[in-house]
């Protein structure tokens, strides 16, 4: 399987700014079951080993396999070749205080944050890593604009429930292949891939949980392919094994501390629960905290962290009277990359269409380097982006 990478989106195509969002939510039903198999990968063609930007600086530019493993599209780091050539898999997690702690999301490879109503955030955590886990979850109602960046991932979709007047059309698309709870508005349910756990003093919201043996059924009997296709286009560049990105941003500003919503509560969505990054130099790693406390998995008592944050600012709009929200998530806006402890500021561009990710440049027009490793993406209501806070 060849895949191909692009370090620029072609100018000069027409821009399809698609103005996506939320509504009112079947969230649950049904009670599902579950058992298992296993993907199919195919063996890509070995390709040549990283080599530098024009600028000069070392990335991974192309994938080779070395004894079995290749660098993920995702997160840059070695893998398995198998994990790596297949598919990942994107889920609807919810980011409120009674759905805490969350379970499994800190072997996510991308998560995705955005507002939703209630002003509140929910959570897309992309996996590709999530053989070894039993479950993740709880598991939370799609809105549009969530479908939309996970088919930039080409990822395979998992949610419970839907906000049907926006998402109904969309979710049940041939170009969006999905693993569904049963509920109204899904067509093609995918009911052996969903079960509710026993958490006592939990609502039933947050008791939903997809299930890895039953997902890989449900993909098997929905007949899903995989791979990725031949035009995929990965959604960062990373930097190669021997060097740190911050090393090409050496006159760039310093920040530890990094607030998407600010220290003061606000109505952009993260001004609820107040989250916030901190970067720790000695494992150069951003630590989440939320609610004015760490923010952990359930599955192992870990704090989530990860290697990148971004925040990709949209525009973003009240869709009625109810607080649904919709935001654009293709076009272009302003962008912040934090990465090794550096602010590098620029644009986040998506003109080629569904099916390739948002890129991320900086203010010279270059490609913005990330380090290897997971990364967060908090989509800023720009609207209220004069909240945000770094220092």
């Amino acid at each position: 399987m060849k895949k191909r990478l692009l370090s620029l989106l072609i100018a000069g195509i027409m821009a399809l700014t698609v103005l996506s969002g939320c509504a009112t939510s079947n969230e649950d039903e049904k009670e599902p079951e579950v058992v298992v198999d296993e993907a199919e990968t195919k063996t890509p063609e070995p390709v040549a080993e990283p080599s530098p930007t024009p600028e000069g600086f070392p990335v991974i530019l192309e994938r080779t396999v070395v004894d079995g493993q290749m660098q993920s599209y995702l997160t840059g780091e070695w893998k398995d070749q198998e994990v790596v050539t297949r598919r990942p898999i994107a889920v609807m997690i919810p980011n409120n205080s009674p759905a805490m702690p969350q379970y499994g999301i800190s072997k996510a490879s991308i998560i995705y944050e955005a507002p939703v109503e209630g002003r509140i955030t929910r959570l897309m955590a992309v996996f590709e890593d999530f053989d070894d886990l039993d479950r993740i979850g709880p598991v939370r109602s799609s809105r549009d604009y969530f479908i939309y960046v996970a088919m930039g991932y080409e990822a395979i979709y998992c949610n419970w429930g839907l906000a049907r007047p926006y998402v109904e059309e969309l979710i049940n698309r041939d170009t969006v292949q999905n693993i569904s709870a049963a509920v109204a508005g899904i067509y093609n349910p995918a009911h052996e891939a969903f079960d509710r756990v026993s958490r006592p003093g939990y609502a039933d919201e947050f008791r939903g949980y997809l299930f890895i043996d039953g997902l890989m059924e449900a993909a098997e009997r929905l007949e899903y392919d995989w791979e990725y296709d031949d035009a995929y286009v990965p959604p960062f560049t990373f930097a190669a094994d021997e060097v740190r990105a911050e090393d090409n941003y050496t006159d760039a500003e310093d920040a530890t501390l990094i607030y998407p919503g600010g220290t003061e509560g606000n109505k952009g969505g993260y001004g609820a629960y107040n989250p916030y990054f901190e970067y720790n130099e000695q494992d150069q790693l951003y630590y989440r905290f939320q609610d004015d406390d760490k923010q952990i998995d359930e599955l192992d008592g870990s704090q989530l962290a990860v290697s990148n944050v971004v925040f990709q600012y949209c525009h973003g709009e009240v869709r009625d009277d109810h607080d649904y929200l919709a935001f654009g998530v293709h076009g272009e806006g302003d962008a912040i990359v934090f990465t090794g402890g550096k602010v590098i500021k620029g644009t986040w561009k998506r003109y080629d269409g569904d099916a390739t990710p948002a890129k991320f440049y900086d203010e010279d027009g270059e490609e913005i380097i990330f380090n290897q490793g997971k990364t967060w993406v908090c989509n800023i209501w720009e609207e209220y982006g004069e909240y945000v806070k770094y220092e």
